[in-house]
């Protein structure tokens, strides 16, 4: 087994690693969503004086 018959994984490789790039791909997005999220939430909690 070579390298590239590796990551051909038997002709069905564009969907195995396809599948795997677009979940670290959504992850990154969502983690970078809940950032964004949770920043807002606080810098509003602070203007309202709700934070402590």
């Amino acid at each position: 087994m070579s390298l590239a018959d590796f990551f051909a994984m038997g002709g069905y490789g564009f969907y195995v690693w396809g599948s795997y790039a677009m979940t670290v791909v959504l992850v990154a997005i969502e983690i970078v969503a809940v950032r964004t999220r949770f920043r807002a939430a606080r810098d509003a909690a602070r203007a309202t004086g709700e934070a402590q």
